[in-house]
């Protein structure tokens, strides 16, 4: 551009022929009557008139726009004056024309290369529809090891072959010892499948190709086997190293069994996936991990030896578990120093590693707008509640009567859980709106439980029924904030009877199916008939009901109590589990029983 500017700058500087007068029209028009013009150049639409005296002197005047009038043509004849008329040129002078020129093939070239770009561009895009999706973490960057991932002791022993496998392939090769192709990691959401993988490759220190199942699956068929094919291809060249295919129930799903125009893709990604797990030995050093939480619904021929030969349970983690994973997770935040993570971890029962992680993060985010500069245990509790229950509505305005009947309802479920002897213990009890609730009662295990026993499930069950019986105990009326209650109870007297033997009436039978993906959502009618089905409410119905009477007549015999709480509720808003047992306490002298209900036979 600086170029083209100087160009034009130059075209415009003024030569060494003399300057022409500049003349008005009316003066020009004088000069002719006078017989003074000898010659003019007329414009072709600007007006601009040039022209010569008779003494042969230059002069320039702007006439009208467009051709002269009539009048002053017929003078311009009358007094002999040459006439000739210039063509229109181009303020640029040369350089406009250069550019009229040079523009429209400029223009074409740019168009030509465009579309070069454009079709080469979707040669390489179809290309790379079947392309390999996986990402290779190279041993240069921070390597993920086995410390990285707290507790699940048992899991890294029984993965820790692989990593001994690829580490030094001689020791096994000696005796005959075969190492598995594949292992796939079984386990709830959110327990550390992944982590784990990425930890078998960092402990080997070999490339870690990772990709996710949905990657394979387009809408044309054919594509997810090519991508499987380019896959395997990196992962022969990269060897050793550790292919790990995430969420592989996308594509591992049982051949058949799905309805709907995606199948065909499905499977035939399916089948190349399969020849490809036979299509490598072991003297390669190439082991494949994959993870699911569906284990049910993978094809059998991926789950037989010589493919996935080993599954490993990543189960939800224990109590020990859970305080080394908040160990791993406190380590870069600043704790209080009435942190105790073995409590939290008591509080906590049935979080994976994902969610733990979670909890510890809001607590830190709670810290920072409360204004702390450390997190302390009261920050941890506050986000234990947003966690489980939802955030607290504190724009929710509740009258008077609504937060007396929440009260009583929350009543009836703490002094009820601080009254039997096999339900867990109060925590905290609110009448604060939180989530979908409009009130709560905590309950923190004692101890990590794996079994549950018959009596545990009929004082939970017993609990459960405690708020609709205290709104009828104290209230006029009851209200809708039994409906999960209800619902919570139902079911798990229900379990009781079809899924795990407890009525006497229909004996130690299972009535509906273990497995819920077994039809693979499709559905199925009942497995019993109706004279069963019948007697499976009416067993459900009667277990209901003595918990509700036991209820009843719990409360019933410690209704100062009940009443106190509910008090206590409505003036505090939010009562620990110590100030429950208290006011409880002092309701009795010792504790009530009534052994004809609670050891009833479910």
């Amino acid at each position: 551009m600086a170029l083209v500017a100087s160009v034009i700058a130059f075209s415009r500087l003024p030569s060494g022929e003399p300057v022409a007068a500049k003349r008005t029209y009316a003066e020009f028009l004088d000069d002719v009557r006078d017989d003074r013009v000898a010659s003019v150049s007329l414009g072709a639409q600007d007006g601009s008139i040039k022209g010569a005296f008779v003494d042969e002197t230059t002069f320039v005047t702007q006439g009208p726009a467009g051709a002269l009038p009539d009048a002053d043509l017929r003078l311009l004849q009358t007094h002999d004056v040459a006439r000739t008329y210039a063509r229109q040129s181009s303020p640029w002078g040369w350089v406009g024309g250069l550019t009229t020129l040079v523009l429209p093939l400029v223009m074409i070239v740019a168009l030509w290369v465009w579309f070069s770009r454009r079709s080469a561009a979707g040669v390489s895009g179809a290309t790379a529809f079947g392309g390999n999706p996986g990402h290779v973490y190279t041993t240069e960057r921070p390597p993920t090891n086995f410390d990285d991932v707290a507790g699940y002791e048992a899991v890294k022993a029984d993965i820790r072959e692989v990593v001994e496998f690829l580490r030094d392939p001689a020791k096994f090769q000696e005796i005959g010892a075969r190492i598995p192709k594949g292992v796939l990691l079984v386990g709830p959401p959110g327990t550390g499948k992944t982590l784990i993988a990425r930890a078998v490759a960092g402990e080997a220190d070999v490339p870690f190709i990772s990709v996710t199942g949905s990657h394979f699956m387009e809408m044309f068929v054919g594509v997810g086997a090519a991508r499987v094919r380019g896959l395997f291809d990196t992962a022969r060249k990269n060897a050793p190293s550790i292919v790990f295919v995430d969420e592989i129930d996308s594509i591992g799903r049982r051949r058949g069994a799905t309805v709907g125009p995606t199948h065909d893709e499905r499977d035939q990604t399916l089948n190349q996936l399969l020849a490809e797990m036979d299509g490598f030995d072991t003297s390669e050093r190439i082991v494949v991990l994959a993870a699911t939480n569906r284990p049910d619904i993978l094809d059998p021929a991926l789950l037989r030896a010589g493919r996935f030969d080993r599954q490993v349970l990543v189960p939800l983690p224990t109590l020990e578990e859970r305080t080394a994973i908040l160990r791993v997770h406190s380590r870069d935040k600043k704790m209080g120093p009435d942190i105790d993570l073995a409590l939290i971890a008591r509080a906590t029962p049935g979080m994976s590693g994902a969610d733990l992680a979670n909890l510890v993060n809001e607590a830190a985010l709670g810290a920072v707008r409360s204004g702390s500069t450390e997190i302390r245990m009261s920050h941890i509790d506050a986000a234990r509640d947003r966690v489980v229950m939802g955030l607290q509505r504190t724009s929710m305005a509740l009258s008077e009567t609504e937060r007396w009947m929440i009260a009583r309802h929350e009543a009836g479920h703490a002094v009820l859980a601080q009254l039997l002897t096999h339900a867990d213990p109060v925590h905290k009890v609110t009448i604060l709106p939180s989530g979908l609730a409009l009130g709560a009662t905590q309950q923190m295990p004692t101890n990590e439980r794996h079994l549950y026993e018959r009596q545990y499930l009929l004082d939970t069950m017993a609990v459960q029924l405690g708020g609709r019986t205290a709104e009828e105990l104290l209230c006029d009326d009851i209200s809708t904030g039994a409906a999960n209650d209800l619902t919570t109870a139902t079911q798990m007297a229900r379990r009781m009877v079809t899924e795990w033997g407890m009525s006497d009436a229909l004996g130690p039978m299972a009535w509906e199916p273990q497995n819920p993906y077994a039809t693979d959502g499709l559905a199925v009618g009942r497995e019993c008939s109706e004279r069963t089905a019948d007697l499976v409410d009416s067993e459900v119905e009667r277990i209901l009901g003595e918990q509700r009477e036991r209820a009843r007549m719990l409360l019933g015999d410690h209704i100062d109590a009940l009443a106190e709480v509910a008090e206590a509720l409505v003036e505090h808003e939010t009562l620990d589990g110590a100030a429950v047992a208290r006011i409880v306490d002092r309701s009795r002298a010792e504790p009530v029983s009534h052994p004809g209900v609670a050891a009833s036979p479910s």
